[in-house]
């Protein structure tokens, strides 16, 4: 099923925006874009989107703690990075979404090999990024088991990082308070 136009032009609009925010090493505006994109996976629930989600909060956590500065080519990685972004942006505009998958699947490859010294922390940095994004597709309404499957987590790390984050208590799922769900029960049992 093809992509909404408008989701379609914000996937291109934040591809191409990431491009020039990892040439700029630029932390913050890549997470501003990964977050723009969970908004996206929750409503489509499209791999694509949840995967450009992840790639780029991890390249935002590379920069933010500058470990990109231990990568001996870092250089030609953002250029093959980009490279295999740009081949997603034109396989979205041709609308051939198993093409877009597969360029941003092997752009995730592609951070994922980046260092040999480093592969082990990449891949560390890519599991909480996909908890971290997997806990704001819960936030936004995307059912537990559905998002552990999405982001290939488990619903435990979803379920324990959303309650240290205080997810599962936020403005959408108020708390009820301990006297009032008291006396729910004990009307549910008469």
């Amino acid at each position: 099923m093809p992509l909404k136009k408008e989701e379609c032009d914000n996937a291109i609009n934040v591809l191409e925006q990431t491009i020039k925010a990892l040439r700029e090493k630029d932390p913050i505006k890549l997470r501003e874009l990964s977050d723009r994109t969970i908004h996206s996976a929750s409503t489509e629930q499209n791999p694509g989107s949840i995967t450009s989600a992840v790639i780029i909060y991890t390249l935002s956590k590379l920069i933010e703690r500058r470990d990109y500065s231990k990568i001996k080519n870092w250089d030609k990685f953002v250029t093959k990075f980009n490279s295999l972004i740009k081949l997603a942006i034109d396989a979205l505009k041709k609308q051939n979404l198993k093409a877009y998958e597969k360029h941003l699947q092997k752009a995730r490859k592609s951070l994922e090999s980046i260092s040999v010294n480093l592969k082990q922390y990449i891949r560390e940095i890519i599991q909480k990024a996909s908890i971290n994004k997997s806990s704001k597709l819960y936030e936004h309404g995307i059912s537990l088991g559905q998002t552990a499957k999405l982001l290939g987590v488990t619903e435990w790390e979803i379920a324990e990082y959303s309650g240290q984050r205080g997810i599962a208590d936020n403005s959408q799922n108020e708390s009820i308070a301990v006297e009032k769900r008291a006396k729910i029960a004990l009307e549910f049992f008469q």
